[in-house]
């Protein structure tokens, strides 16, 4: 049965209830509190017991037919949601909003939050990611994105020119779970960043008009950073329907603060996690996340994934480094006392939205308890910013927060003796009956000699007097009991004086429950006064345990203090892949980087497996750890600040899209053609493999003298294809490099050495026989080999050039006559005798033609 089929003048009063909320949240599967049970109907009853494995029943609703029911214990039902939010789902919450037991008739009930990829506060989230939930806004000539971090409260914007990939490519980097955009979007952009990215995308217009958060854009005069957040806020707001205050003042991003790369060379370059299991372990993170802090962990990643081109505070944190490195009482110290902080982000944000309990309090005090120490050690070390400590609101929390306070807020035991005095005379109201209760056991004992009597407690009838089967011939009237239940095994009686001290037991449990929670939310809406000081501390701190992480792996890992210099010139001595050395089992060689003013281009030779991949990426880590602020892997570092990181390493296919691997090689150099600067870094690893030979070699000269001749920034570029080398003749700013091998015997060693100087030879045989290809296929490879080096090697590379057009020769036109006279036979078909007897008539016709 479909909802669309149901008479609503025929259903019961409950499922018109749960139609009409339904109707609100089309698009989310409702959890509807009945009692001890959060029950689905329809098709959310459907999907859900899918999805969840769960029983799909029916429930009688006032029609013939029963409707589709599943349901979960509300208890139990994080679990539950967390499976349907992975799986890409929206969850509303609809809890009953009145008590069963004081309500006559229907009990009220409506949607308290909607749970999503991107607005999630507890404490399933990664305690060292971000959980950024962002969107876009077309101005149809300018695009606006946002991005808000609900349970930190960070909060930023950043418009773009009105190009999708420009789009596209800032909501992919920011590894963004859901995105809303208005409706006057491209619906490429939608399509293609659901179904190639997984990301949940809504589509509205809405936007919050609260003045309440106007905070936010106080500082900012563009009316479109204003729309943007404010479309964002919007959703937010509908979908968490509690205080956002907590969220911070929106921070613009410009991209000339930072180190710019799109997310294929954070995934080349393996910043955050591998490229074969998509784990952190491994990755350039995994090396330098030495912090103690969930918020330090943060920052961490954030810097990585964005690097800075301030040339001061890049020195202010070597600065530091150096300074924690002297100092390393203190650095322990300091690290000792972080140890002791939880995440105060988190803490913090749940407290202003309200769903904080007493265990985070206690997180939130004992954090505050280490800062005395931490701001103490920060002075000694003479650090540029220093901590509040609120002290009052530690002495708070220390006087009425129980230790061992239960997670739940309606089950008593929050707050301490001693905090309020109302609260301490029901405790002893209650701790004196109780007491009472067991000396009336006692005394009926002794007045009535039934050594078997009891006295117990049900939520039925109370506290009662039970006297076993064997004993009630001997209950006489005179006791004044009342029999109140018979059983199997004897009776149940209750007296007056047992009665009135119940009430007063249960009035003051019930008392004590109420109370103890409005003192603990009176107390939650002090906490929340310091909202936005806690944040401040928690910046403070969380930079200083990166700072503190920069320290530990540079120590660990023999990172030298890097030079950042006005010069276009790149001075890397004994340069080390960190991850690769730390990693690897064999000693690791070091190589040097050197490129004087008089260099752009290293053009790269050498065998595979050689190191050419791992020498290019290299120095791309070492460029990103200078400008995060960390002391970089070599003996001696001179660079400049570059603005931008492009890569081409490795072959990565989009086949989700349909893309060759050709295709995306032309799309990532037609990226690094269109957007750098002489102060970029480009990093292209044999471009141009992707097509035929002749094709891919020219395309790969055509691009080497582009970068040259138009662009002149610093690049490596590393090629298979020998002609190449030959170009250092004419390009002045390019030198040719290989990474070094022996050949020994038919057998070869890497070096993994890059020397001066190319190579005209390639080991891609000797690279096959030692993944174990079969002999005689590597025997057949060899003949054919040696087919094409006997060819006549008179001929010589003529060097074109790419900016001027020549009409073609007499000469060339015999060339390629010959070229496609060679291009339509097929070696492979040929047998040797066949082979040399063509090769011997080319050269005869070629002699001619001379």
């Amino acid at each position: 049965m479909k909802r669309k089929d149901v008479d609503i003048n025929k259903i019961s009063p409950m499922m018109k209830q749960y139609l009409e909320i339904k109707e609100k949240y089309e698009d989310t599967i409702i959890f509807f509190r009945l009692g001890d049970f959060y029950e689905m109907f329809f098709e959310d009853a459907e999907l859900a017991s899918h999805e969840l494995e769960l029983t799909l029943t029916g429930k009688n609703c006032g029609l013939e037919e029963r409707v589709p029911m599943c349901g979960i214990p509300y208890h139990a039902y994080k679990g539950y949601l967390d499976k349907l939010i992975e799986k890409g789902y929206k969850v509303a919450i609809a809890e009953q909003l009145t008590d069963p037991k004081d309500t006559k008739g229907m009990v009220e009930r409506d949607v308290i939050q909607v749970v999503t990829r991107g607005t999630r506060l507890d404490d399933t989230l990664n305690s060292k990611d971000y959980n950024y939930i962002g969107n876009i806004y077309d101005f149809e000539y300018a695009y606006g994105i946002s991005l808000i971090d609900v349970s930190t409260g960070y909060s930023y914007v950043i418009i773009l020119d009105h190009k999708k990939d420009l789009a596209i490519n800032e909501i992919v980097s920011h590894n963004l779970g859901e995105v809303i955009v208005n409706s006057k979007i491209d619906r490429e952009i939608v399509d293609f960043l659901r179904s190639n990215y997984n990301i949940l995308v809504t589509i509205r217009d809405n936007i919050c008009d609260e003045d309440k958060y106007n905070y936010l854009t106080e500082d900012i005069k563009d009316v479109r950073v204003k729309t943007t957040i404010s479309h964002l806020l919007s959703y937010l707001l509908d979908t968490k329907k509690g205080d956002l205050s907590h969220l911070q003042k929106v921070e613009l991003i410009e991209h000339n603060n930072n180190l710019l790369f799109d997310v294929h060379t954070k995934k080349n370059l393996e910043l955050t996690e591998t490229i074969r299991n998509h784990d952190r372990m491994y990755s350039l993170l995994w090396l330098l996340d030495k912090t103690k802090t969930a918020m330090g962990g943060r920052l961490l990643k954030y810097t990585i994934e964005n690097p800075l081109t301030n040339r001061n505070e890049l020195n202010r944190r070597y600065d530091i480094i150096e300074k924690l490195l002297t100092e390393f009482i203190l650095k322990e110290e300091l690290r000792e006392e972080l140890d002791k902080v939880y995440d105060l982000e988190r803490l913090v944000s749940r407290i202003s939205y309200g769903n904080s309990n007493a265990r985070d309090m206690i997180q939130l005090k004992n954090s505050l308890g280490a800062l005395p120490n931490i701001k103490r050690i920060l002075e000694e070390l003479k650090y540029d910013k220093t901590i509040e400590t609120l002290d009052d609101l530690y002495l708070l929390l220390d006087k009425s927060i129980n230790l061992d306070a239960p997670i739940t807020l309606h089950d008593g035991g929050l707050i301490k003796d001693g905090y309020n005095s109302e609260l301490d005379e029901l405790k002893d109201i209650r701790k004196n009956s109780k007491n009472f209760i067991l000396n009336i056991e006692k005394e009926e004992k002794e007045r009535t000699g039934i050594k078997t009597l009891k006295v117990g407690f049900n939520k039925v009838f109370g506290y009662y007097i039970e006297v076993s089967k064997g004993s009630v011939s001997e209950v006489k009237e005179e006791y004044g009991w009342i029999r109140k239940q018979t059983l199997t095994t004897g009776e149940r009686y209750i007296t007056p004086s047992l009665k009135e001290k119940e009430d007063i037991i249960l009035g003051a449990e019930e008392k004590i429950i109420n109370l103890e929670y409005n003192l603990f939310t009176e107390i939650r809406e002090k906490a929340k006064e310091y909202v936005s000081r806690i944040q401040i501390i928690a910046k403070t701190l969380a930079e200083v345990d990166m700072l503190l992480a920069f320290t530990i792996a540079s120590e660990e890992n023999g990172f030298t203090r890097p030079e950042l210099t006005l010069e276009h010139v790149i001075n890397i001595k004994e340069g080390r892949h960190p991850v690769v050395e730390k990693v690897n089992k064999k000693e690791y060689v070091t190589n040097d980087i050197i490129m004087g003013k008089d260099t752009d281009i290293l053009l790269i030779t050498g065998p595979n497996m050689a190191g050419k991949s791992t020498y290019m990426r290299q120095l791309a880590i070492t460029v990103i750890m200078a400008q995060i602020g960390c002391f970089v892997p070599c003996k001696e570092c001179k660079i400049p600040i570059f603005d931008r990181i492009f890569t081409r390493i490795g072959a990565s296919d989009d086949l989700v899209s349909g893309e060759s691997t050709f295709m995306v090689e032309m799309k990532e150099a037609n990226m690094a053609i269109s957007n750098a600067t002489k102060n970029s870094l480009i990093l292209f690893d044999e471009l141009g493999r992707g097509t035929a030979t002749f094709d891919g070699m020219a395309l790969a000269e055509a691009i080497l003298e582009y970068i040259h001749d138009k662009i002149k920034a610093k690049t490596l570029f590393s090629t298979h294809y020998h002609e190449l080398t030959a170009l250092a003749k004419d390009l002045k700013r390019l030198k040719n490099v290989h990474v070094s091998a022996i050949e020994e015997e038919g057998k070869i060693t890497f070096l993994h050495k890059v020397k001066n100087g190319a190579v005209d030879k390639s080991y891609g045989i000797h690279v096959a026989s030692l993944a174990k290809l079969p002999d005689d296929l590597i025997k057949r490879a060899k003949e054919i080999l040696n087919v094409y080096e006997s060819k006549d090697k008179k001929e010589k590379y003529v060097q074109t050039t790419l900016f001027s057009e020549v009409e073609p020769t007499k000469e060339e036109e015999k060339i390629d006559e010959i070229r496609s006279r060679v291009e339509n036979i097929n070696p492979l078909e040929m047998t040797p005798i066949e082979a040399l007897n063509f090769l011997y008539e080319l050269k005869n016709d070629l002699n001619k033609k001379q």
